[in-house]
This record gives structure tokens, sequence and C-alpha cells, in this order.
């Protein structure tokens, strides 16, 4: 549990001695060695607040690494670690302006606001709400609103008391609790099928955890619906529910990837019915699909767009001659058995001196059997490990090459 704020404190960090605070709060070191000196100066200059002043410049440098304005926000611990990274919520909001132009956007959950930010940034999208339950995140949703170039409406309001007649409504359930985090679907707040209860017939995206059984959840909430499952830059960031999405695939796997000049690029996989691909020997790449893709189940539709084959047809890895583009491959060079003696024998052969060990299939830990193959070379290699049929195999491979 992160520090607690007040009103009293998110008034006072938006005055002009509140700003200047947390400009000299963000000098300070803040780490653990240096913490309590720390508080002593914040105490002593700005008294009760240093709490405050701590937990918000703290979260503006982990915010960093997922929100593009984060050194102006202002955030809670727990909003902040369920905040939807800004890559993710631009791309919603093209997708929402392309499927709806000129739609009222209302997000009923919106907590600080990280999302509308997107949303009301979008020429696209003609208005923004957001609606949140929790006074204190309103109140830095409004402050965090007006960072836009464009003026949102914030009110406070139960989630599952309809308050607008936006054309689409957007839900992010809280997936913790005051004993930490929460998997099962009745025990987010506010729970699942009450939301989707709530608005039925009406266009609504409800996020959820990226390990979502959506499965399940067709099979006991009847959701008919789509989910997106949706990575940004390698690691899966959410589950997206829509619903009124009437001959849409019901599966869908949105890969973004950060480009060097602070574009982002993607693509999609879709459960296109296309899901036939043959099993066979090793090629002369290996591709570990996007988790994006794997987790929405679409490794073969994927290997078919790209004329690639499994090495089994219960593991996700995939081979080929080729890579496709923006993928990551990794060339085969041999390969070996999975007891430890053998990839030893072979691991110094070949002179590896650093090793990356990607498992699917196995029981066993990476960091654990790298110390255990004690390694004295000077190349970089990788080692993809895994199962065809019962059998562990594994194969030495070139360092992984993004094309």
């Amino acid at each position: 549990m992160g520090y607690r704020f007040t009103l009293d404190d998110v008034a006072f960090l938006q005055t002009p001695t509140g700003i200047e605070a947390l400009d000299s709060a963000s000098m300070l070191d803040l780490s653990a060695v240096s913490m309590l000196a720390d508080i002593g100066e914040l105490r002593r200059r700005y008294g009760s607040y240093d709490g405050a002043l701590i937990e918000t410049v703290r979260c503006r440098r982990r915010g960093r690494a997922r929100l593009d304005a984060a050194d102006d926000m202002l955030f809670t611990d727990d909003a902040l670690q369920q905040a939807t990274a800004s890559a993710v919520a631009r791309h919603r909001a093209a997708e929402i302006a392309e499927r709806f132009p000129g739609a009222v956007v209302h997000d009923v959950t919106c907590s600080i606001g990280a999302e509308i930010m997107e949303l009301a940034a979008h020429e696209g999208i003609s208005g923004v709400l957001g609606s949140d339950i929790d006074p204190v995140r309103l109140r830095m949703a409004r402050h965090n609103g007006s960072l836009s170039d464009r003026r949102t409406t914030i009110v406070q309001a139960d989630a599952l008391t309809p308050t607008s007649t936006a054309d689409v409504v957007l839900a992010d359930p809280a997936r913790r609790s005051g004993a930490g985090r929460v998997f099962r679907l009745d025990q987010l707040a506010p729970p699942l099928f009450d939301v989707l209860t709530t608005y039925a017939g009406r266009p609504i995206g409800v996020k959820c955890a990226p390990g979502l059984d959506y499965r399940m959840l067709r099979d006991r909430f009847g959701f008919a619906g789509q989910v997106q499952i949706t990575s940004l830059d390698g690691a899966v960031r959410e589950a997206c529910l829509w619903t009124e999405r009437d001959g849409d695939p019901s599966r869908r796997a949105t890969v973004l990837r950060s480009r060097p000049d602070g574009s982002v690029a993607g693509y999609e996989v879709v459960d296109d019915g296309a899901d036939q691909v043959p099993v066979g020997e090793v090629g002369r790449w290996i591709i570990d699909p996007d988790g994006a893709v794997v987790r929405a189940g679409l490794v073969r539709n994927y290997a078919r767009r790209h004329r690639l084959w499994q090495l089994d047809p219960q593991i996700a890895y995939l081979t080929g001659d080729d890579v496709p583009a923006g993928e990551r491959g990794f060339r085969v060079i041999e390969a070996t058995g999975v007891a430890e003696k053998e990839l030893r024998k072979r691991l110094a052969a070949h002179d590896c001196g650093s090793l990356e060990i990607l498992v699917r299939g196995l029981d066993v830990d990476p960091d654990r059997l790298r110390k255990r193959l004690k390694l004295g070379g000077s190349r970089p290699l990788s080692l993809v490990l895994t199962r065809i049929g019962r059998k562990g195999i594994g194969f030495l491979c070139e360092p992984g090459v993004r094309f």
C-alpha cells in the first residue's frame, strides 16, 4: 500500500507553493539510503505534506516508463500500477475514432485520468467524459486532464449507475484490493459481470488483466463480444473486452512497438479461421511469437500469415526459413538433448560465454540452469528448450536478431 492521499494533499500540490515543493523534492535522491534525511528536509520546509511530495515524485519517476506526461501528473501508487500506457491508450483512441467518427466517449472508471488524456488529444473524438467514485482520484484526474489542450468533463459517479448517453463507454475495473492483486472476475471492483450487464446494448470496452481466462468468460458469463489482447514492446499489457462487435472476429491480438523516433508501430492478428498450419522439422530460424499473439490463441493464424510451421502442435514456438519483418528470430546452429551434461559439452564446443535461455513446454528455470552450466567461453548464444511430443529437445542458436 502506498501513501494515502487526502483532498488537502492534492489541493496543496496544485498551489504555487506545492509546485515549488515538488520541484524541490524532485531534486532529492529519495533512495533507501537517503530517505530519512530527505524526509527530514521536506518536513522541515513543508510540514505534513512531506509524504504527499515523496509519493508524487516517486510515482512520477516510475510513471515515465509508460506515461508520456508523467513528470506533470498526479498519482496514487495503486492508480499508477493500473494506469494504461500512453501508447496503448492512444491506439485505442484512434481505433474508437475510426469506428465511431465524432463519438463522445465516457470512461466510467477514469481514476487519475490517464486514458481520458489520450482520448481528449484525438481530433476524431468530439467529447470526453470521465467519472469515478473516489474523490481523491477525481481531483487528480481534473489536474491531469488539464494537461490536455482540450477540455474534459469529470464528475463523481458510480460506474454501475449510468450517467451519460455517450456513444462509447470504457471501463477499467480495479484489479487490486487491500489484500493485493485480485484475479477472479467477480472480485474486480466493480465486478465484471455487473459492468457488462449495466451497459448491455451499448458499445463498451472493458479493460482487464492480460491473464484473463476469456474461454471461461464466454462459457460462464455468456460473453459474445471480442477479446483484444494488447502488448507494448514485448510486454503483454491488457485484455480488452469489446461488446457490440457484430461480424468481427472473436479474438484479436494487437502488437505495438516503439520506434527510435518516439512513434509507435504495430500489427494485428485476428481469428480469421486460417489456423491450419503444418508441423515439421526445424527450419533455419525459430520464432517466438509476441505474447499478445500467444495469449490470444492466435499462434497458428500468425504462422499461416507468414508461412511458418510448428515444431509441435501444442507448443507456441514457430519455425521457418525466413523471419517476418519486425520480428525476432533465432538462427539454428544445431539441435541437442536437454540433459545438463550434454548441454554443457555442446556449449563449451561453441565457446559459449553468455547464454539467453528460452523455455516452452518443459519445467526448467532458465536462471538456475544457466548457473549450473558454468559457461567459460566468449561467444554469446541462445538456447531454445522445448518438447516435441513427450521428448525434450534443445536448439542451440545464434543470439536473437530483430529483422
